[in-house]
């Protein structure tokens, strides 16, 4: 359920009120017992994980951690492939003497 911010227009009071999606808006202030609140656009709030499964060491067995351990370690394969794949420099041919 979420947190929602009201202003009364008439006395300028200030508050968050924890009520569901469903509920209406609130339109009597609390403090001046006036109709004249307004709910406010509020910034929202952060976003929260609880519980395992958010570092590299929760994952469920140990395949699911190599595999994500390869796929980190994906783009420095190749550069070494390629090191290994160059065509290596053939000696030069020896002179040989005219007569």
């Amino acid at each position: 359920m979420p947190t929602y911010e009201y202003a009364c227009s008439k006395c300028g009071h200030h508050f968050e009120q924890f009520q569901s999606m469903r509920d209406l808006s609130l339109t009597k202030c609390p403090k001046c017992k006036k109709p004249a609140l307004k709910r406010l656009i509020g910034g929202g709030a952060g976003l929260i994980f609880k519980g395992s499964g958010f570092y590299i060491t929760d994952y469920k067995n140990k395949g699911m951690a190599k595999a994500a351990a390869a796929e980190s370690k994906g783009p420095e394969a190749p550069k070494a492939k390629a090191a290994e794949a160059a065509p290596k420099a053939a000696p030069a041919p020896a002179s040989t003497p005219k007569k």
